[in-house]
This record gives C-alpha cells, structure tokens and sequence, in this order.
C-alpha cells in the first residue's frame, strides 16, 4: 500500500469502470472517435465528487481539486458543487481555478515564488503556502497586507512510502517542506506570527493508516504550533475515491486533528478526484514479432500520452485484456516513437489483436492530459466528454499548429 503507483490496483480489480461500459457496447462505444483521444466520463466524477462531499459532510474538512492531477476545466462547474475550491502549484493553476471556479477558495504552494509573478498571484489566491522560512519573511508581509492567508509547509520527517524516492517529499536532503530544525533556527517569533496554518503533504496513492503514520509525526514534530494555526492542510495522496480505501480511519484523524487543535482541515486531493474517470481510446497500427515476443505498435505512445507509464512506472488497465503474460494471446504494446523504451506493457488477450482493432485503456483522467508532450511530433489526443447519459461531446482539436507554436515565433 505504500508504493508510489505500483500500489494501484491491478488490472483485474479494476473491473467496475469497465462495467459500464461494457452496458454501453464496449470499446465499439469509441468506434467513431479519431484516435487516439482522451474520454472522461462526467458519472465517474460525480461518483468521486459525491464521495469527497460525504467526507466533508461528516467530518467539516473542505476538500481542494489539486490540479497537478486533473486541470480539465470544462468539468470545474460539475465538481464545484461538492468541492471547496481548488489547490495550485503556481501561478496559471491559480488563475485557472479562479476563472474557472469562481466563487471558490484557491490555494496555491510553491517550492519557491518569482518576484514578477508574485503580485498578479494575490490577485488570484486566497491561501499562499510558503515552502521555506526564506520565502515566507520575502513574500509573506505583502501577502499578508494584501489580505491573504498564510501557511507554511512542514517536513515531518516521516516517510510512509517505499521504493521510488522521487516521489517522497520525505525522502532526505527533499526540497520540500521546512524540517523542525530549518525552523527552529531561521525562524523568530516575528516571523511566526504571519502564519494562519500549516500544510503538510507526504502521501502518494496511498491509504488512510500512512496519514495516521503522518499525522502522529507531525502532532511529536510540530504540535506546539498548531493550536495557534487556524487551519491544517493535511495534503494530497488520500487515494479516498479507491475501493476499499478505509474511510472511517480518514475521518477520523480529521475530526481529531480539528477537535483537538481547534482549526478548519483541508484535504487536497487530486487523483481521487478523477481516479477512474477517464480512457485513452487508440487503434492497433502494426502488429510484428521479436523472436518470442509479439509486439502491437499502437497509434497511442506511454511517453507523449501517458508519461507516468515511464516515469513511475506503473501499468494502465485495459479493456478485455489482463496485464501481464497468462493464458490467452499474449502482446506488448508500445508507442509509435523512436524511443525504443516507448513500452506500455506486456497484457494477455483472449483473441490474437487485429490491425486496426480499438484499444481502451483506464485510469487516464489523471496525470495524462496536464502531463502529456509532443515528443517525435506526436500529436496531442483530443479530448472528449462522455456525459452522464452516453453521448459523446469533443472538447479540444489539437493539431499541427499546437504542435508548432509551443516551439517557436507564432505566424
């Protein structure tokens, strides 16, 4: 449970958002979509939406669309109605979620802020969250005369996570969050005073028994501080909206932390926000062999469309097919770049693949539209809104002129 995206579900257990559409016809849904295309499915988010409400219904916590994850603003208005606002890592996030969810609160942390975009940022944000004492004595004062709410990002020290430390902010020599001793030595009483609340964010994927790990951390490293704060952000990384995730253990540690420090907790998910939520629709291009290994070369590529395939690595679910090598017609499929390690992974089919034959990969709301390139010239997917009553609606055309302007003078 503690493996940055290794933990995700395996293929098989990921069957319940394949089962609609499998009442909906099947990967023959997506027949007339050029491919290959992004389909996120608005009853999938309002299922997560829904969860995240209880959460908060239960427990007073306000819950933020952290955008890292998910930025597809089209759905800002579908999910501003169970959510409190959203969280940015910078400025444009923070523009984004002001213009597109207005009415909202907007958070925004930052590793560290520039001197030119600073003030356009409080012309956005409601909460700024420093990452050091340094940024906080330069930038805090204006913020705080500007009307905002100030926190500052803490380390507690504590890694809940195995494996890939690139993705824990508690990893040593980590850049992010200050340490008790950071603290103690560079920041005065003075200092201190600009705070309203404190964030904390370590998880990734991961269930609630890692944020009590956490929060146990945090209440030995920090408690002295939190019954002056108004409020504690307690992250992203809550993987809430996943089957079996242990919701009452979830709330509650926030009902304590509030209860017992007297403060407004803020939780920031993002991939439980669209966790299940969309596909990748692409079409088999080529199919050949490699000695024992037969290959199906897809319109799609990990590298350009679903860059944490690589990264993490991790392995995306796909419809009418187990990851992996079991009984059945066995093929790995790759990308059409020249990245020889352009691989999605090794799956099982029942029937030998086809050229031509629509693929449906899962779990590609998050981390793939607000993450994807266009590495060799590939272009981006379009993206589509599947609505609650099955009909199909694009929302981008992305083509050569995307692909061109992001490189050079515009003509």
């Amino acid at each position: 449970m503690s493996t940055p995206h290794t933990d995700r579900p395996p293929a098989a257990s990921v069957a319940p958002p394949f089962a609609a559409l499998a009442e909906r016809g099947g990967a023959a849904l997506f027949s007339q979509i050029p491919s290959p295309a992004y389909v996120i499915d608005e009853a999938a988010l309002l299922r997560n939406a829904r969860c995240l409400a209880g959460v908060a219904e239960r427990t007073g916590c306000r819950i933020l669309l952290a955008q890292k994850a998910f930025s597809n603003y089209d759905f800002y208005p579908l999910l501003s109605d169970f959510l409190a606002g959203t969280e940015a890592s910078g400025l444009f996030e923070a523009r984004l979620g002001r213009e597109e969810m207005p009415g909202k609160e907007v958070h925004v942390f930052s590793a560290a802020y520039r001197d030119e975009d600073f003030p356009a940022l409080l012309g956005y944000a409601d909460h700024i969250v420093f990452n050091s004492p340094g940024q906080l004595r330069k930038f805090g004062p204006a913020a705080k005369r500007a009307g905002k709410s100030l926190g500052l990002r803490i380390n507690p020290e504590c890694s809940t996570q195995d494996g890939h430390a690139i993705y824990d902010p508690c990893a040593p020599g980590s850049r992010l969050g200050t340490t008790r001793q950071v603290l103690d030595r560079e920041a005065d009483p003075e200092l201190l005073s600009l705070l309203d609340g404190l964030h904390f964010h370590t998880l990734c994927e991961q269930d609630a028994d890692a944020l009590a790990v956490t929060f146990s951390a945090v209440e030995e490293k920090f408690g002295d501080l939190l019954p002056r704060m108004q409020w504690l952000n307690m992250g992203g990384g809550h993987h809430i909206t996943r089957p079996g995730y242990h919701l009452p253990l979830l709330e509650d540690i926030v009902r304590r932390a509030a209860r017992t420090y007297d403060l407004t907790v803020y939780l920031e998910p993002g991939e439980a926000v669209a966790l299940h939520a969309g596909y990748l629709i692409c079409r088999v291009l080529d199919l050949t062999e490699n000695r024992d290994t037969r290959i199906a070369i897809l319109d799609t590529s990990a590298a350009c469309h679903m860059p944490d395939v690589l990264e993490m690595p991790y392995q995306p679910p796909l419809l009418a097919a187990e990851a992996g090598c079991g009984d059945g017609s066995v093929y790995r499929l790759a990308g059409p770049t020249c990245l020889s390690g352009d691989v999605i992974g090794d799956y099982t089919f029942p029937t030998p693949l086809r050229e031509g034959q629509i693929l449906v990969f899962g779990d590609m709301a998050i981390y793939t539209t607000c993450k994807n390139n266009t590495f060799n010239g590939m272009p981006l997917p379009d993206i589509w809104r599947m609505t609650v009553d099955g009909r199909l609606l694009r929302l981008t055309d992305f083509g050569y002129t995307d692909f061109k302007e992001r490189l050079g003078r515009r003509s």
